[in-house]
């Protein structure tokens, strides 16, 4: 069944009255078809309300969505013959960011991506999606390879942040992620970057700075959670959702930013309601988005990169 958020109580219960007239029996003193027609309107008119005016707070609840599509969920609907690949040939395989060759549409590609998982037994195995540098290190692995090959990069990102713990510091966090960002501005090959859920600080940047960044149309993008950013500000995270306001973290504040190229437009009420609908919008944007890239050349493409993240900062000047 449906997980619900706080804000889609009215929705929930439409949806429960909805499940219980389909379950009577008909009779001559209703006509349940004609009741269910009009609560099913009833529910898609206020999922459309809903969904169309939701606050950076809500969105990042949707982003959070535990059903909400994972890594693996997109690698099985979008990739053929797909092959992980493990490692950073250095200290250990970090699953929270997984990522192998693959097909797409019949093109060979590299995906590379953040996974949640979708139980507990996965979310821990996962890290709940949080590198540690080993992470960071494979993705520069795999990234070189793709060079190599002359194979596009496709990534999908979906992190609450880096991993903070003593042991990742230790084995030098900050350095595996500003050297997996390096990596990616100096590729010569078409990097596309789709933000799925969460895109948090560095982590997310590090498999981010693509030549086209898409983002979902409820997803998030931002330099620190705003639990985080509240804690430092307010020194408590109960006022997380003003820092969230504050932000700009949504797709349709960074695409008037310039921070993303697309945004990626969700079924009604989330991505997490229609998973099939989900992945067939993504496939167009993303064979879109391949074949404007392949036409150039690797130092044409690597010069744009460079020159597109570069713009932003002086944007900001």
């Amino acid at each position: 069944m449906l997980t619900y958020l706080d804000f889609e109580k009215p929705i929930a219960e439409l949806e429960s009255r909805i499940r219980d007239m389909n379950n009577l029996e008909s009779g001559e003193e209703i006509n349940i078809a004609e009741e269910v027609m009009r609560l099913e309107t009833k529910r898609d008119k206020l999922l459309r309300d809903t969904y169309g005016k939701l606050t950076p707070w809500q969105k990042i609840k949707v982003a959070r969505h535990p059903e909400r599509p994972h890594f693996n969920d997109y690698v099985a609907s979008l990739i053929t013959d797909f092959m992980p690949l493990a490692g950073d040939r250095a200290f250990s395989d970090d699953e929270a960011i997984t990522g192998g060759l693959g097909r797409f549409k019949g093109q060979s590609v590299m995906v590379i991506g953040h996974e949640k998982g979708h139980d507990t037994e996965s979310r821990i195995r996962h890290n709940f999606g949080m590198a540690r540098p080993e992470g960071y290190r494979k993705t520069i692995r795999l990234l070189q390879m793709a060079e190599h090959f002359d194979i596009p990069v496709i990534t999908l990102v979906d992190t609450s942040g880096a991993y903070p713990g003593v042991g990742a510091e230790e084995r030098g966090q900050a350095e595996a992620i500003a050297r997996s960002t390096e990596a990616c501005l100096g590729l010569k090959v078409p990097l596309v970057t789709i933000i799925v859920g969460e895109g948090g600080s560095g982590g997310a940047v590090a498999l981010a700075a693509g030549n086209r960044v898409l983002m979902m149309e409820h997803a998030v993008y931002s330099v620190i959670s705003p639990e985080g950013c509240a804690s430092i500000l307010w020194r408590t995270s109960d006022h997380a959702e003003d820092a969230a306001n504050a932000l700009k973290i949504t797709a349709q504040d960074l695409l008037e930013l310039k921070v993303i190229d697309e945004i990626i437009p969700e079924p009604v009420g989330g991505a997490h309601r229609d998973h099939t609908l989900t992945m067939d919008t993504i496939r167009k944007s993303l064979e879109t988005a391949l074949s404007e890239l392949s036409a150039l050349s690797g130092d044409k493409l690597r010069t744009l990169r460079r020159k597109k993240f570069l713009n932003m900062g002086k944007a900001g000047l």
